[in-house]
């Protein structure tokens, strides 16, 4: 009798242990499955109002707010590259083309004032220049990536939103899109994600 009572405290013993074994297992297992979902509220908006103040040719000080309500070609570009002196003939034939249209182009030069000053006069500018070096290239980087070369075009809504940065030069396919773009934005066909979504193949 002492020997079966023996057993089946051995056995009663063994059957807690497994017991507690399981749910000591099964609690490890759920502590590793991953995480249930948590229901994402609205993001905050991030920031996509563009503006900053570089003097022009003429030591003006002018602020990019001064166009809105025009949509804007925002171009960084210097007088020593190359790909940014062969972009100036075909932003001066978008500004000549559709200027009329509320489209704006602007120039950012990242340069020397007086090199600027020099090369200006060949090129006939027939759109505002303004001028700056670290300033221009903070005023850049307000776009929210990092400056890491030029040519660098912004396109701008009216309302001064940022659209779309674009590294490299422009060409006229780009021109055609962008342009586009901002006519149905201005005529109220797209909305600004609308704008964004149809600049992302450029």
């Amino acid at each position: 009798m002492n020997k079966n009572i023996a057993i089946a405290i051995v056995l009663i013993g063994l059957l807690i242990a497994g017991v507690a074994t399981y749910q000591f297992q099964g609690q490890s297992e759920k502590e590793n499955l991953p995480a249930e979902p948590i229901a994402e509220s609205a993001a905050a908006p991030v920031a996509t109002n563009i503006d900053f103040t570089l003097a022009d040719l003429d030591g003006n000080m002018r602020q990019l707010s001064e166009w809105n309500g025009k949509g804007r070609l925002v171009n960084f570009w210097a007088t020593w590259c190359a790909p940014c002196r062969r972009e100036i003939p075909l932003l001066k034939k978008t500004q000549a083309a559709h200027g009329a249209d509320g489209i704006q182009i602007i120039g950012i030069a990242v340069d020397f004032p007086e090199q600027v000053a020099a090369y200006a006069e060949e090129a006939q500018f027939n759109y505002p220049i303004l001028v700056g070096q670290e300033d221009a290239m903070a005023a850049a980087e307000a776009s929210g990536i990092d400056f890491i070369g030029m040519p660098f075009t912004m396109v701008i809504a009216p309302n001064g939103e940022l659209i779309k940065t674009h590294i490299g030069e422009i060409v006229e396919v780009h021109i055609e899109i962008i342009v586009a773009v901002l006519k149905d934005l201005e005529s109220g066909k797209v909305d600004i994600e609308g704008a964004r979504a149809a600049l992302d193949t450029i």
